[in-house]
């Protein structure tokens, strides 16, 4: 993903168009695009600056934690479920998540699936 430009780039260029250059002759000025001094001046005005929007992040998890309650309770029921069994759950609630996103939940909430049981460290040998 592209990386936005610099805030004192975009403020220079919103200087520019406010001391009377025209936004397409401060876009050449400056050497950016002249849609991109077009939107800086309407983000200015709409916001008070042209400071660019947060990139990147986690924008989905909301859905699956607004079930958490659900899928811990039913956690608590069955300890041996699996990711698809609990995909399969969430889906008659009427939530349609993949598998990978049942799986960071767990990770996110420290609940692991392995299906062995923990063995007690062997003092001879290395065990896996």
């Amino acid at each position: 993903m592209a990386k936005a430009l610099s805030l004192d780039l975009r403020e220079r260029v919103v200087a520019a168009v406010a001391g009377g250059m025209s936004r397409r002759r401060a876009a050449t000025r400056f050497g950016v695009s002249a849609a991109s001094a077009v939107r800086w001046k309407a983000l200015e005005a709409r916001q008070g600056d042209a400071r660019p929007k947060p990139a990147g992040g986690d924008r989905l998890s909301h859905r699956i934690e607004a079930h958490a309650d659900f899928i811990l309770g039913e956690l608590d029921k069955r300890r041996d479920i699996t990711l698809a069994e609990m995909r399969a759950l969430l889906a008659e609630r009427g939530l349609a998540v993949a598998l990978s996103t049942v799986g960071r939940f767990f990770a996110r909430h420290g609940i692991t699936r392995k299906k062995r049981r923990p063995m007690p460290a062997n003092k001879n040998v290395r065990t896996s």
